[in-house]
Parts: C-alpha cells; sequence; structure tokens
C-alpha cells in the first residue's frame, strides 16, 4: 500500500472513530440502552459509506466488506458507554462539556469522512467535480442524518451551525487542489483543515444560515 492509501486509511479510522462516539453519546443523552447505544454508533460512523457506496453501485457497501470498521465502530461505542457508566454520578454536571467533546469528536469525523467519500468519487469518477461534492457531502453528513432520524430528532444538518455547508466547502477545495496537483494527500489534509474550521467556529460564534422562525415555532 502506497503513502497515499495508508494515509485514506488512518483517515477512515479516525472518522469511523469520531463518528462512533459521537453516535454513542448522543444515545446516551437519549437514554437508550446498550444495544441502542451500539447501534447508533455503527450507523452514525457507517451509514455515510453505506449511502455513498449504494449511489455509485457499489454492491455489498464497503462497510459490509471491511467488518474490521464495523468491530472498531462497536468497540468506540462500547469504550464510551463504559467510560460514561463509570463516571455517571457526575454526567449531568458534566454534560455540557460531553457535549463541546461531542462537536469536536462530529467536526473530525465530517471532516474525515468528507475527503473519503471525495477521494472514492475521483477514483471511481474522475473528473466529475459534481460528484466529487455531492459523495464527499453524502458520505460526510449522512451517518448523522440517519442517526437524528433514529433518534427521534431533526437532522442537526438541516438546522444549525453550517454542518452541510463545511463538508461542500472542503470538498470544493479538495477538488481544486487535486485537480491543479494531482496529489490526494495534500488536498485530503487542506480540505480536512477547512471542515474542521468552519464547523469549530460556527459552533463557537453560533453562525446559522438564514431560516424562516413562524410566529408559532418554538425555536
Amino acid at each position: 500500500m502506497n503513502f497515499t492509501g495508508v494515509f485514506f486509511s488512518i483517515t477512515e479510522i479516525i472518522g469511523t472513530i469520531a463518528f462512533a462516539v459521537s453516535g454513542a453519546l448522543l444515545a446516551i443523552e437519549r437514554r437508550l440502552d446498550l444495544f441502542g447505544v451500539l447501534f447508533l454508533s455503527v450507523i452514525t460512523a457507517l451509514g455515510g459509506g453505506v449511502i455513498r457506496d449504494l449511489i455509485i453501485g457499489s454492491i455489498p457497501p464497503w462497510a459490509f466488506t471491511n467488518p474490521e470498521y464495523l468491530a472498531l465502530a462497536l468497540f468506540s461505542g462500547l469504550a464510551t458507554f463504559v467510560a460514561v457508566y463509570i463516571f455517571r454520578a457526575r454526567f449531568s454536571v458534566l454534560k455540557e462539556r460531553l457535549s463541546q467533546i461531542n462537536n469536536y469528536f462530529d467536526a473530525l469525523g465530517l471532516a474525515a469522512f468528507s475527503m473519503v467519500g471525495a477521494e472514492v468519487s475521483l477514483a471511481s469518477f474522475p473528473g466529475n467535480w459534481v460528484l466529487c461534492l455531492f459523495l464527499g457531502m453524502t458520505t460526510g453528513i449522512g451517518g448523522g442524518i440517519l442517526r437524528d432520524i433514529m433518534s427521534r430528532e431533526v437532522p442537526y444538518v438541516f438546522k444549525k451551525h453550517i454542518y452541510g455547508v463545511a463538508s461542500l466547502a472542503g470538498c470544493g477545495l479538495y477538488w481544486v487542489i487535486w485537480t491543479l496537483t494531482r496529489r490526494n494527500t495534500l488536498a485530503a489534509l487542506l480540505g480536512m483543515a477547512v471542515v474542521i474550521t468552519i464547523r469549530v467556529l460556527a459552533t463557537h460564534f453560533h453562525w446559522n444560515l438564514p431560516r424562516i422562525l413562524l410566529s408559532e415555532s418554538k425555536e
């Protein structure tokens, strides 16, 4: 395996762990049992990749042909569950802090999987920039959307903190740098940096896209 292959394998591992932890923390906050925590961990970590592979006709999806990533997601979810259980007496006190940590994990997972999706797109359909952006974004946000739907929440990506736009911005930069240099690793590193920066700044400064708040709306 060349350096680029190793880099994207590491990126997939980072994304899997980050999203699995994010899914587990949300499941714990929603008071789901152990099965629910593990299920949401797996869905959050692997769901975007499954949607991506179905779009490009890669059957069976990557998640089902690489069981080590399923195992990694399960282990990350279980480790999160055990850690919160051990410190459960302080969970309510640490809830706000855990929410902040969850945002960072979510930003890291979004950045990692957005770049993986963009790379898969260029490997399968080189030259198609629309597909590059769409598959990158879908890989990045798909698992989170499934997670939120299953926990009876309006998907986070549709309402707060410039989530999908951050993914598109990173994928767009990836496409531009790859087109100019053909250096996948450099493109992915800079793309990830953009996604994480936008997400962290948007969370810190409460940046949101315009929306219409009707008089009867509670938000």
